[in-house]
């Protein structure tokens, strides 16, 4: 029961999906985070504050990502929605502070799904959640994606291999990413690309013979990513969506060639238009160099892998 007072908070972190050829299967956690809190109010109604990355373009009623979200996961656990805390003479105060760059490839939305499920889960059990409710968190926004490579990573961070045994059950294995590795996210500064149109451009069917080498590059991605970087410009090479999705995102595509030849592990993070290079540590500092002597308007962020998925915090109702 939700009393007026009641307070949690949460960070997600952002991910990059498919790392090349691990397509709506993989996904990696990257150390910049959003942060949401919930609050129980003694007013009825919903309020939605965002702050941050996108603000301008964000809902600020119960259509907000998150809130849907934190609604899923309320109902789930038999405490209702806003309606049924009126009746109780209580509200929702959300504030979602957004660091996440949006429709760029970083799971902005599966942070907000994996955001809002974890608030609500956790206020239903009085502050913190435990793993089987992380696999209820994993699970939801998984469906609600319909891949969960971005959501598992920010369930769990680290590197997740998901799939889904039906279209109700997600499974996720953990891997822990070699520390000679550091990804690279490079952003256009303008441009910007939903998933939806990025996913409009894939053909319905593949060449077998392209099936055979993703299959044998997404098996080598696991070995690399957790044993030998040194085979990572290999095990990041694609033949299901990249080349396909070129026309939408042709600058990105050039930034991926030309670090490729230059024996760089670089890729489209996710439905892009941001680009992912997972440079061994030793030569990160000689990747950024090169990223930046090029003079175009890229950005650069270093932001390492996340190590911890979705945290929750507490906080003193009276604080």
């Amino acid at each position: 029961m939700l009393r007026a007072g009641d307070r949690v908070a949460v960070s997600v972190p952002a991910s990059s999906a498919n790392l090349g050829p691990g397509f709506d299967a993989v996904g990696l956690g990257l150390g910049l985070r959003d942060e949401y809190a919930v609050h129980v109010t003694s007013g009825p109604g919903l309020v939605v504050e965002p702050l941050g990355e996108g603000v301008e373009e964000l809902p600020v009623d119960e259509t907000h990502l998150v809130a849907r979200a934190l609604r899923t996961a309320l109902e789930a656990c038999g405490l209702g929605w806003t309606e049924e805390l009126a009746e109780e003479g209580l509200g929702l105060h959300l504030q979602c502070r957004n660091a996440i760059p949006m429709s760029a490839g970083l799971g902005s939305s599966a942070a907000a799904l994996v955001g809002g499920l974890a608030l609500g889960f956790a206020l239903a059990r009085g502050g913190s959640l435990t793993e089987a409710d992380l696999v209820l968190v994993n699970t939801h926004a998984g469906v609600a994606e319909g891949h969960p490579d971005n959501s598992s990573a920010s369930v769990y961070g680290g590197m997740t291999v998901s799939w889904m045994p039906s279209p109700t059950t997600v499974r996720t294995a953990r891997l822990t990413v070699h520390e000679g590795i550091e990804p690279l996210v490079l952003l256009p500064q303008s441009t910007r690309l939903s998933t939806s149109t990025a996913r409009g451009v894939l053909p319905a069917v593949v060449p077998r013979a392209d099936a055979v080498q993703q299959a044998a590059r997404a098996a080598l991605l696991t070995h690399a990513m957790t044993a030998d970087p040194t085979l990572l410009l290999d095990a990041t090479q694609d033949w299901l969506h990249q080349e396909q999705r070129r026309g939408v995102y042709p600058e990105s595509m050039g930034v991926v060639d030309e670090l490729r030849s230059l024996g760089h592990a670089a890729m489209v993070s996710g439905a892009g238009p941001a680009v992912l290079v997972l440079a061994r540590a030793a030569v990160a500092e000689a990747v950024v160099a090169e990223v930046r002597s090029w003079g175009r308007t890229w950005r650069v962020l270093r932001p390492g892998v996340a190590t911890t998925g979705v945290q929750v915090e507490a906080s003193d109702p009276h604080h």
